[in-house]
């Protein structure tokens, strides 16, 4: 066989990124190291509404947990 060998296998993503598309650079590098979750979760916290939401369903679901252990032990 003979098959043309680039170093594009071997040379770090970063110098492949295309200037057009600079803003999604983050997510294509989540993404690349499986981190998308966590970038979610970074975007959703620098967010204010995001960070609200995440508190109140935070303690609405500890909030439901408590009245549950509550109940079960009998205490109303």
């Amino acid at each position: 066989m003979n098959a043309i060998m680039t170093n594009f296998d071997f040379e770090p993503a970063e110098q492949h990124r295309s200037q057009r598309w600079e803003g999604f650079s983050e997510i294509d590098q989540a993404i690349r190291e499986n981190r998308l979750m966590e970038y979610r979760i970074k975007k959703s916290w620098a967010d204010p509404w995001g960070r609200k939401l995440t508190v109140l369903g935070i303690v609405v679901i500890v909030g439901v947990f408590a009245f549950l252990a509550g109940t079960s032990l009998g205490l109303w």
